[in-house]
């Protein structure tokens, strides 16, 4: 099956005092979706944006908003993101107990679901939903900051998970989020991942965000002519 890949510009690592010029920025330059991270400070460290922000990125771009909640009890707020603008919501399965019936509500509030999971937790935990999701996330790093180092340990995750998803049959997008380089990018799209995070390597590379994101596509667009 062939699949289609995208790059995810996550705006944790974003300049917020200019945020929707670097959205347009990424947009221009070739990203495909916006990922936003949303943290609570208690189901992961640190606090981070919210529906206004969500509402805002809807204003300023056309591009698939991304929406990652890294929240407890998520079913609280699903109705709200949706209605900000969030295209696709994506919970963990960590954090909701009744993890079916959220992700069903969230597919019935026009939005694509997705699950994630936490590098500590076992891939069988997503089984179960894979018919009931759009997207499952691997986290590559433990969730809460940008900038930590891809935990190598969560390739054979990956491979497993698109086994499944390739024996459903159906399309559902394999995402990792987590020390995402132009090197690491190569090591998830080998095991099978196809939508790939990228936050401090596009907003805080050494050069520039054009060359975060051109590194980025160089390597999606290698393994499209091999």
């Amino acid at each position: 099956m062939t699949t289609q890949e995208f790059l995810s510009a996550s705006i944790l690592s974003a300049d917020f005092a200019r945020l929707g010029e670097e959205i347009q920025r990424v947009e221009k330059l070739g990203a495909d979706w916006i990922h936003i991270d949303v943290i609570d400070g208690h189901f992961a460290p640190n606090l981070s944006m919210g529906i206004p922000v969500v509402s805002a990125c809807h204003q300023i771009t056309n591009l698939f908003l991304d929406v990652h909640l890294m929240i407890e009890y998520p079913e609280r707020f699903i109705e709200k993101f949706a209605a900000a603008g969030a295209h696709g919501i994506t919970i963990h399965v960590e954090a909701s107990p009744n993890l079916h019936r959220t992700l069903q509500s969230i597919r019935e509030l026009g939005a694509k679901p997705g699950v994630a999971i936490n590098p500590g937790t076992p891939a069988e935990t997503v089984r179960p939903v894979l018919e009931a999701v759009d997207l499952v996330l691997v986290m590559t790093v433990n969730p809460g900051y940008s900038g930590q180092s891809f935990l190598p340990e969560t390739i054979q995750k990956i491979r497993q998970i698109r086994g499944w998803i390739d024996d459903s049959g159906r399309q559902i997008n394999l995402q990792v989020d987590g020390g995402i380089d132009a090197g690491t990018l190569s090591l998830a799209q080998q095991a099978g991942a196809n939508v790939f995070v990228s936050a401090s390597a596009i907003f805080k590379h050494p050069q520039g965000i054009e060359t975060g994101i051109r590194l980025l596509r160089e390597q999606l667009n290698k393994k499209e002519v091999d």
